[in-house]
């Protein structure tokens, strides 16, 4: 087996680049004196169904260290997509505490959790989310804009993520001018562009065929850690899940961490 070349199922432990065509994705492990951004202690969730009450998350704890990259796998329907947004302050627990970089956004007001995600969680979805009456560079500033970051150089920022993502002849562009990888290249750029410490992916290459979702994959891979970003990251995808630092099962409430072997 060679990991390094793309063959063969990566070894817990082992560390480095990985290579398949012209993708690319490094993994490794994380210090153990990084600190976590991410806590979850003794949260619970559920939902009301009829008569029934449908628990999502029992009593979990659980840890996402500072720069890490997180993949979330479970079943349609086990809460991954409710876990993102407890984590981002647009659900609540029933029960425990949310802490994100140091607060616990679960105990302060709503319109703090607001501005709480506009200046510290970039949100990257299946389905891009662009606005569809604004050009690619406005999409892209809309984030600046809201946290009033609208100097020359905050421009020249998004510029700069265009020409990363190898868009920067289509800013004057409209999202329906766009293909589907294009639009999530955008997505990717608008997630990273006001500098967030945690970065929330669900399904980002649901959405893509094989290819495109591929090279969409190595880009976020690439950005993400050349920042230092912490990003937790929800799919189906095998592909999208040799991204990460570890993989966690949500499962009958309970979140397990799981061997990249152990992927049936």
């Amino acid at each position: 087996m060679d990991p390094a070349r793309g063959r063969g199922v990566i070894p817990i432990g082992w560390s480095g680049r990985i290579v398949a065509g012209d993708y690319e994705m490094t993994v490794g492990e994380k210090s153990a004196n990084v600190a976590p951004l991410v806590e979850l202690r003794g949260v619970s969730k559920g939902y009301r169904e009829g008569e029934r009450r449908h628990d999502v998350l029992v009593d979990v704890d659980a840890e996402v260290l500072a720069g890490e990259i997180v993949v979330l796998l479970g079943r349609s329907g086990s809460g991954k997509s409710t876990l993102l947004n407890l984590v981002c302050g647009i659900d609540l627990p029933d029960e425990g505490d949310v802490v994100v970089d140091g607060v616990t956004i679960n105990r302060v007001i709503e319109r703090d959790r607001t501005l709480f995600r506009r200046d510290h969680i970039g949100f990257i979805f299946q389905f891009f989310n662009l606005v569809p009456t604004l050009t690619v560079l406005e999409n892209l500033m809309l984030p600046l804009e809201l946290a009033r970051r609208t100097e020359a150089e905050d421009t020249d920022k998004a510029l700069g993520l265009l020409d990363d993502v190898g868009l920067a002849d289509r800013i004057s562009s409209y999202p329906d001018r766009l293909s589907g990888g294009e639009q999530q290249r955008v997505a990717v750029a608008r997630a990273l562009v006001h500098e967030p410490r945690l970065v929330l992916a669900d399904e980002p290459t649901g959405n893509l065929d094989l290819e495109t979702g591929r090279s969409v994959l190595g880009l976020l891979d690439n950005m993400v850690r050349s920042t230092g970003t912490t990003m937790i990251m929800v799919t189906h995808s095998r592909e999208v899940a040799g991204l990460a630092d570890r993989l966690v099962m949500l499962r009958e409430g309970q979140l397990v961490e799981i061997g990249h072997g152990e992927l049936s």
